[in-house]
């Protein structure tokens, strides 16, 4: 019996000798509990004047971010489109010959041109970016999927203007009739999607109306899922750059049907040809969609992207189909040629390694807690700077996403874009539980090598 007690306890002194050795913060720890009262409140006391001094110290700092850590990689940064920006004037000077237009930069939703953006007017089949937009949300959410058979009912087989003539004998695939509205502006197939989704068209409609409000859609009213000239079925180009954004920036995946060219459907019987003709011709092209009535005129929602900068025009009421892809070029050259978004960084990049005191781990990775960039004018990227305000080190317990510092970046002393920098993962403080357990790992360790 003396013999057991004796090995058991040359194995918790070998233990602890061994926790000491493998984790040397424990020394410090410990230091702490078995020195003098007096002893221990100077450590204490000490310890918080150097972490307040590092802090203080830290704030304001240049940091210099290295390339592996931010990466040329697109970004996006959720920020809500603001009403038309104080220094974007409401003036038509590139002379545009529509009723109304609007330039917004996709990643930020900065206003960069702006005429007569709030007039409420007919959006004809542009409406649609709102049904599509449904249709991709209910996809994310599990709802529906793209192998699904949707069927055609009467009401939806008697709809005119653009179609595909549906059958109501005849079902088609969520992917196909994505196809056939995102690239021929399909109303038989919108109205069959939007009966698949909620029951009526009706009440789809009613979800158009609902997510408009959350998007801030002030100007808009829907009567139908399609487009055609209804009484009181208006929106504005403001209001469809909001949808439009919302619909690429959260579901880029749509871009797979909007920049089809040409396609076709039922086994190749059914030829597809896009209404947007930017498809072809402008490079950089994304989308995204026409419209066109007798009372709408010619409408149309154009999306594209270059060098990493995306910008979605839009056109109301222009007196024909030319005249809108021309508006609609000239305000995409106009924003390519002018602007320029500069990427800080990406969510999750590594800023720097900080010392952990009494840790399990004697150090964690901050990280950014958000992609970061802003648009720039064409010349003065090279002009920004980076300020970091991080502490040198902290204290455990460290939780994961616990705040960290901030990076700021600036252009002539004004704060373009600010960044929580945060800790990558937890890190638990040292206490007699993380000893055993710490001991414990490592003995596992040990014996599997």
């Amino acid at each position: 019996m003396r013999t057991f007690k004796l090995v058991i306890c040359l194995f918790f002194v070998f233990t602890f000798c061994f926790s000491l050795l493998a984790f040397p913060s424990l020394a410090s720890e410990f230091s702490y509990i078995w020195s003098a009262t007096a002893e221990t409140s100077a450590s204490i006391t000490n310890e918080n004047i150097i972490n307040n001094t590092n802090t203080r110290q830290n704030v304001n700092n240049t940091a210099n971010i290295t390339n592996t850590n931010i990466t040329n990689n697109s970004t996006i940064t959720e920020n809500v489109v603001e009403e038309t920006n104080s220094e974007v004037a409401d003036d038509n000077f590139l002379g545009l010959d529509c009723g109304s237009a609007i330039l917004i930069e996709q990643t930020t939703g900065q206003v960069l041109y702006a005429y007569n953006v709030h007039e409420q007017l007919h959006p004809a089949s542009v409406t649609k970016v709102m049904s599509i937009l449904l249709i991709m949300e209910a996809l994310d959410s599990g709802k529906i999927n793209l192998t699904d058979e949707v069927p055609c009912s009467e009401n939806a087989a008697s709809m005119g203007g653009s179609q595909i003539w549906l059958d109501p004998r005849e079902t088609l695939t969520v992917d196909e009739m994505l196809k056939a509205i995102c690239v021929n502006s399909a109303n038989d197939c919108v109205v069959a999607m939007a009966e698949y989704i909620a029951g009526t068209e009706e009440a789809f409609v009613q979800m158009m109306n609902d997510r408009a409000k959350e998007l801030g859609m002030n100007d808009t009213t829907f009567k139908n899922c399609h487009g055609l000239d209804e009484d009181g079925h208006v929106t504005s180009s403001y209001d469809i750059s909001l949808m439009s954004r919302e619909l690429l920036e959260n579901h880029p995946d749509v871009t797979k049907y909007t920049t089809i060219w040409m396609d076709t459907l039922r086994d190749g019987k059914s030829q597809l040809s896009n209404t947007n003709k930017l498809i072809k011709n402008y490079s950089g092209a994304t989308g995204l969609k026409t419209g066109s009535t007798s009372l709408a005129l010619y409408n149309l929602s154009a999306s594209a992207t270059r060098d990493n900068l995306s910008l979605i025009a839009v056109i109301m009421k222009a007196p024909s189909s030319k005249i809108r892809f021309e508006n609609a070029t000239k305000l995409l050259d106009y924003g390519f040629n002018t602007f320029s978004y500069k990427e800080f960084g990406q969510k999750n990049d590594i800023v720097k390694t900080i010392s952990v005191n009494k840790g399990t781990k004697d150090e964690v990775d901050a990280i950014l807690e958000e992609n970061s960039g802003t648009l720039l004018e064409k010349g003065t990227d090279k002009d920004v700077e980076q300020v970091l305000s991080l502490e040198e080190n902290v204290s455990a317990p460290v939780k994961q996403g616990q705040k960290l510092g901030e990076i700021s970046f600036t252009l002539d002393g004004e704060v373009l874009s600010t960044v929580n920098i945060v800790a990558k993962e937890d890190v638990d403080k040292i206490g007699l539980f993380s000893i055993i357990k710490n001991v414990y790992y490592s003995w596992v360790d040990l014996l599997r090598n």
